[in-house]
């Protein structure tokens, strides 16, 4: 990414210098009025600066994740022009292939020249010192470090990352920037930042200590049963695991019915069991086996008596031969998926796994979740397709997607 600064007696002007130095590629990012100082103030005009970038790379991820933000920064100014886009960040024009220039232009240019006749008759006047100070003021850059932030703060708010969390993250990043930051430095600080937030994923890796005792914990409907069956399928094919099925999710019997399915396509072992004392009892039976994937009942917040049976089963195991996932759908509301996280609250040590990130555009909840559990992120999947549609979740990815990056 190269970025310059140009300055000319007009923006036109300035924009001119500013393709024919980094090509009809560059965008402008910054534009402000550079008033004289001191004594000189009575005597020279003012000047324009814009601040243009171009994209020295190929396929960069920051860069890409910058363009994206660009057009976002475009849109915003755009929407400003009427009434009906006021608030909004997004707009469709984006996608009609403006020249980013022109939209400056459009956008700017009657106001740049509205502020200069404004300073012009003020200086004829010879104003006062305080309202040489007011002037000063109006005549601060257009667009700067906190219209930058704001922007990126909306976005984050658009994609549903809870209003705490988006204040928390834009505070830790202010502490840390310098005053005039470029917009690259402003949004790789924060990308890096999510980042960082979602951690690394975690999933299912197999020990010397065998077997290993995989529960799947959650609400019903949030696809506990096709994750499972997707994660065995990956076990068996590509590393040709030995496994044995268990289900305690005798609640719904189309939930065992699903579930031997797959065992039988599998070709694995599937055991129906129906309380935490009798998967006491049939723990030797698994000794022969790599791992043991184990699906539980959809549990009710409101529920103690299932709530005391989960993690009476749980117990069972001891915590050196067992794993924990929590399957979350990231569909649901975010005000449930703060009661079903408390919900499990008690249980330690649990991996958070999301479901159906195909039929949803936002991605705040994942972050959220992150931030108000602390629990590492696991899988994530997409669709119905056995063995396919799951992934290790990939916190760049999902970084990307709160900024309004593209995959």
């Amino acid at each position: 990414m190269i970025i310059k600064k140009f300055q000319a007696e007009t923006e036109k002007e300035a924009i001119l210098l500013a393709k024919e130095e980094l090509g009809k590629d560059a965008i402008v990012t910054n534009i402000k009025t550079i008033k004289p100082k001191g004594i000189y103030k009575f005597f020279k005009n003012s000047k324009v600066e814009i601040t243009a970038a171009v994209d020295d790379t190929v396929n960069g991820e920051e860069d890409s994740l910058l363009s994206s933000f660009q057009k976002l920064i475009n849109e915003n100014q755009l929407s400003k022009q009427t009434e009906t886009q006021k608030g909004r960040i997004f707009d469709k024009q984006a996608d009609n292939n403006v020249p980013v220039f022109e939209d400056v232009k459009s956008t700017y240019s009657s106001e740049i020249e509205k502020r200069l006749d404004n300073l012009q008759n003020l200086i004829e006047k010879q104003i006062k010192p305080t309202e040489e100070k007011a002037t000063e003021e109006v005549e601060e850059e257009i667009i700067g470090d906190n219209e930058y932030i704001k922007l990126i703060y909306k976005q984050m708010l658009m994609n549903e990352v809870d209003e705490k969390y988006a204040n928390q993250i834009i505070s830790e990043i202010e502490a840390t920037l310098q005053t005039g930051a470029p917009i690259d430095k402003i949004l790789t600080s924060i990308y890096q930042k999510l980042v960082l937030k979602l951690g690394q994923s975690e999933t299912i890796e197999l020990g010397e200590k065998k077997p290993k005792f995989v529960f799947f914990i959650g609400p019903t409907g949030v696809g506990k049963t096709t994750t499972i069956a997707k994660i065995a399928s990956g076990f068996k094919v590509n590393k040709n695991t030995k496994m044995v099925l268990v289900t305690s999710d005798t609640y719904r019997i189309a939930a065992v019915e699903q579930l031997r399915i797959y065992a039988n396509i599998l070709g694995v072992p599937l055991k129906v069991i129906y309380s935490a004392d009798e998967l006491s009892q049939s723990k030797e039976e698994f000794n022969d086996y790599d791992i043991v994937l184990i699906d539980t009942a959809g549990r009710s917040h409101k529920n103690t008596e299932q709530k005391d049976d989960l993690e009476a089963l749980l117990n069972t195991i001891d915590d050196s031969m067992k794993e924990i996932y929590l399957v979350l759908s990231a569909t649901t509301k975010y005000r449930d998926l703060v009661r079903i996280t408390e919900t499990y609250s008690t249980i330690a040590n649990y991996r958070v796994i999301f479901t159906k990130l195909d039929e949803t555009i936002c991605m705040g909840n994942i972050l959220n979740v992150k931030m108000m559990t602390g629990a590492s992120l696991s899988y994530a999947t997409w669709g119905q397709n056995v063995p396919n549609d799951i992934g290790r979740l990939d916190a760049q990815f999902v970084a990307k997607k709160l900024l309004g990056g593209s995959d």
